[in-house]
C-alpha cells in the first residue's frame, strides 16, 4: 500500500538546514598504519531543520506537522532548505524553476530521464544551456513514493538541445530504478519520517523557534 505524503509545512522560512547522506560502514585500525573499510547496506539521508521565529499559528502548524510525518507510518518531502532548487537559479523570492524547454513547452523543474549508470544520470527535455553546479541536488521518481536523492559533483551545463550527463552521489540502485525515469529539480527529495521524540518546540512569548530531526525511509 503506497504511504501518505506530505510536505514540510509552509512556514514564514528556515532559519538553518543540515541535510547530509550517511554511507554505513566499518573501519577497522591495524598496526603498521592499516585501515580496512567495508560498507553494508543502503546509504540514506538524514536532515535538521530550524525554523525563523513563529507565530502562535505557525507553531501549532508545525507541532501538527511533526505528529502526522511518521506516527501512523506518513512521510513527509524531505528536501534541502538552504538549496531547494540548482543553486544558479534560486532567487531572492524563492521562485520557483520556470523557463520554456529547448524542444518547446513549459519547464516546470522536471525533466526525463533517457538512460543512467550507478553513477550519472542523461538527463532531456531541460531548457538549452542549463547550468548545474557541484552539490545541486536531483530526485530521480519513478513513482510518487519510490524516489531516490542525489548530490551533483561536478559543474555540467545542458547542450543547446536540452541534454545533459550528470555526475551523481551516492550511487542510484539500478535494481529498483529501470526506465522510464524522471529528474526533478525543484525541491528536489527523499522521502523521511520524523525521528520520535525530535521535536524540540521553545515557547517564550516574544520569540517561537522549533527544530526536528528525521532520516528517509524507503519503498520499493
Amino acid at each position: 500500500m503506497a504511504p501518505t505524503i506530505i510536505d514540510l509545512p509552509a512556514i514564514v522560512g528556515w532559519w538553518e538546514c543540515l541535510f547530509d547522506p550517511v554511507v554505513p560502514r566499518d573501519l577497522e585500525r591495524m598496526e603498521g598504519r592499516r585501515t580496512e573499510s567495508m560498507r553494508f547496506g543502503t546509504p540514506y539521508w538524514r536532515g535538521s531543520w530550524t525554523t525563523t521565529a513563529l507565530t502562535p499559528a505557525q507553531m501549532g502548524a508545525l507541532e501538527a506537522f511533526a505528529m502526522m510525518a511518521g506516527d501512523n507510518g506518513e512521510v513527509f518531502r524531505a528536501y534541502d532548505a538552504s538549496r531547494p532548487r540548482p543553486i544558479d537559479y534560486h532567487t531572492d523570492d524563492h521562485a520557483p524553476l520556470s523557463g520554456t524547454r529547448a524542444g518547446g513547452g513549459a519547464f516546470d523543474g522536471t525533466a526525463t530521464i533517457t538512460g543512467r549508470t550507478a553513477f550519472s544520470l542523461t538527463v532531456s527535455m531541460l531548457p538549452a544551456n542549463f547550468q548545474f553546479r557541484a552539490g545541486d541536488y536531483v530526485e530521480v521518481r519513478r513513482s510518487a513514493s519510490i524516489i531516490s536523492l542525489h548530490r551533483i559533483t561536478a559543474d555540467v551545463r545542458a547542450s543547446a538541445s536540452g541534454v545533459v550527463t550528470l555526475p551523481i552521489r551516492h550511487g542510484l540502485d539500478l535494481q529498483n530504478f529501470p526506465l522510464p525515469l524522471t529528474a526533478n529539480f525543484e525541491k528536489a527529495s527523499c522521502l523521511m519520517q520524523v525521528d520520535p521524540g525530535a521535536l524540540s518546540a521553545s515557547k517564550p512569548l516574544i520569540e517561537r523557534r522549533a527544530s526536528f530531526t528525521a532520516q528517509e525511509v524507503f519503498f520499493a
